[in-house]
C-alpha cells in the first residue's frame, strides 16, 4: 500500500474518539517500550515523542521516566487536546514527523506504533540521528511482517513491514542497537464486521483508500469466515531501543 500522510491524518482524526478503547495492542507496546527504556535510562533533559496521538505512550512515559522538557509531534492538531490532560507543560509540534526540525538537540526520541507508516526507514534513521545529541536514544515500537497476516492473505493489502533483521540492519548504520524484543498478540472477534470496525477505530481504515461497496464487504466477510473460522486477527509488534553513535 502506498502511504499518503494526508489520508493517514484523516483516518486517525476520525478514530481518535474510540482509539483508546480499541488500541489494546498499542497500549501493550507502549508499556513494554517504556519499561525496557527505563531499565536502560530513566532521566532525560529534552524528549521528543513522534506520533503522540491520544497520549497512550505519553501517559506511560510521564509515570515512569523523569524529564525536563517534553516535545510532542503528531499529524493532527487534535492530539494536543489529549496530551494537555496528561502532561501539564509540553511543546506541541504539528506536522509530518519525516520533516520535523528542532532548534534544540534531543536526548530521547520515542514513538509507539508509528514507524510502520514511514515510506523510507533508512531516510528517517538519518533524519532522527541529526536531531539527537551524541549518545541520544531512539526508542520505538512498530510491527513485523506477520502483522495483520489474515488481512493480507485475504485482500492482498499490506503495509511494507520490515523483519527484525531488516530493522536492525537499517538502524545499525546510525545507531548502536541496545535492545529488541518481538511479540505476537492474537485477538478474537465474533464476526468479520467487528474486525473491520476494530481496524477503523485504530486508524487503519478499511484496508484501502477507497470506500468499499456492500458487495465487497460481504465478499470479504464470507472469505474471512471460510479461511479463518476462529476469526482471529494477528498483531506482531516489536520494540527497538538504540543509541546514537558518537
Amino acid at each position: 500500500m502506498q502511504i499518503n500522510p494526508k489520508i493517514i491524518k484523516k483516518q486517525f482524526e476520525k478514530s481518535m474518539g474510540k482509539y483508546n478503547e480499541n488500541a489494546i495492542v498499542q497500549k501493550f507496546t507502549a508499556q513494554k517500550l517504556v519499561t525496557n527504556l527505563a531499565g536502560i535510562k530513566n532521566n532525560f533533559n529534552n524528549v521528543l515523542e513522534l506520533g503522540s496521538g491520544t497520549g497512550l505512550l505519553t501517559e506511560e512515559f510521564v509515570k515512569n521516566i523523569k524529564f525536563k522538557n517534553y516535545y510532542a509531534n503528531d499529524l493532527t492538531e487534535k492530539s494536543k487536546k489529549y496530551l494537555s490532560q496528561i502532561i501539564p507543560e509540553f511543546t506541541f509540534i504539528c506536522g509530518n514527523a519525516q520533516k520535523i526540525t528542532s532548534s534544540k538537540k534531543m536526548d530521547l526520541i520515542i514513538s509507539n506504533a508509528m514507524f510502520q507508516w514511514f515510506n523510507n526507514l533508512e531516510k528517517i534513521s538519518k533524519h532522527l540521528k541529526n536531531i539527537l545529541n551524541n549518545e541520544g536514544i531512539l526508542a520505538f515500537s512498530t510491527f513485523l511482517p506477520e502483522n495483520y497476516r489474515e488481512i493480507r492473505e485475504i485482500s492482498g493489502l499490506s503495509l511494507n513491514y520490515k523483519s527484525i533483521d531488516e530493522l536492525k540492519s537499517i538502524f545499525s548504520k546510525d545507531f548502536e542497537i541496545l535492545y529488541t524484543e518481538e511479540f505476537k498478540y492474537i485477538m478474537n472477534f465474533s464476526n468479520p464486521l467487528e474486525i473491520l470496525a476494530h481496524m477503523k477505530n485504530t486508524g487503519v481504515n478499511s484496508l484501502n483508500m477507497k470506500q468499499w461497496t456492500f458487495k465487497e464487504v460481504k465478499k470479504f466477510c464470507e472469505k474471512y469466515k471460510s479461511e479463518y473460522p476462529e476469526l482471529t486477527l494477528t498483531y506482531s509488534p516489536v520494540i527497538v531501543i538504540c543509541k546514537k553513535f558518537t
